[in-house]
């Protein structure tokens, strides 16, 4: 028996990196998975690498529509929502002096309200289901300065605390909210790997995963690089009955770095 056997989950942005990585191990403990994201083809392939207890649903998360799609699959699927990883975003741009209104505008749909509407639609079929758990993914750089840019680490600050304050109020309804705050991670956003413009090969990919593991293994007191699976380790903690009493927590998966930066 899995530590997620006879659950349903639905992870947004599911389709490479930390997404990926927690599937495929939501998959292997039992659980039943949407798993969402734009790359159709990206998202397609691993659906069926995982076979029948994973489904793709093709979703871009700034789009309301498209959150609830998710949601809905999952109820019609599998019949129940017992998980929602909240895990899709990417890089904002902008600097202080020239960021625009639309810069501003995406991040705050790319990262803040699919949050909030993620949560929105898991409510009611995670009360039905009789509890749940909402894990939202933020990061170190809403907790210490220059670990992302202005709005970035300004809306990561904004999915922690909310994260807080909806698993005070959902709390009585049997669903914990927590977050998750990622350090160093080395995943192919750093480079555009994981969108639908990437055009390298598997080789040049690989290579540049390498290098960046090499990098960012020298930015943390334990000696490596942080990886998508430390992410999911502690999704599926979050997730699991072995988390049952953590609640309006932000658990920070840095190898230390934050203790190295105390700005």
């Amino acid at each position: 028996m899995g530590q997620l056997q006879g659950k349903v989950a639905v992870i947004t942005g599911g389709t490479s990196g930390i997404g990926e990585a927690t599937a495929e191990l939501f998959v292997a403990q039992g659980a039943q998975v949407v798993l969402t994201g734009r790359s159709e083809e990206k998202g397609q392939l691993l659906a069926s690498r995982l076979g029948q207890s994973a489904i793709y649903v093709a979703a871009d998360v700034t789009k309301e529509e498209d959150i609830k799609l998710a949601i809905d699959q999952a109820i019609e699927r599998f019949g129940r929502l017992d998980v929602l990883f909240n895990n899709a975003g990417g890089p904002t741009a902008g600097n202080l002096d020239d960021i625009t209104r639309e810069e501003i505008n995406y991040g705050v749909d790319l990262l803040l309200t699919s949050t909030i509407l993620g949560i929105r639609y898991a409510i009611e079929p995670m009360k039905i289901a009789g509890g749940g758990s909402i894990i939202n993914n933020s990061s170190i750089a809403g907790l210490r300065y220059r670990q992302g840019n202005g709005l970035y680490s300004a809306l990561k600050a904004a999915v922690t605390h909310y994260t807080r304050l909806a698993g005070v109020e959902l709390g009585p309804h049997g669903i914990r909210v927590n977050a998750i705050s990622p350090g160093a991670i080395a995943t192919p956003i750093f480079w555009g790997g994981s969108g639908r413009a990437n055009t390298l090969s598997d080789e040049d990919n690989a290579r540049k995963m390498e290098k960046l593991k090499g990098n960012l293994a020298k930015a943390t007191p334990i000696p490596r690089s942080g990886i998508a699976e430390d992410i999911a380790n502690a999704a599926l903690f979050l997730a699991s009955d072995a988390g049952s009493y953590i609640n309006s927590h932000d658990l920070v998966v840095d190898g230390g770095r934050t203790a190295m930066f105390n700005e």
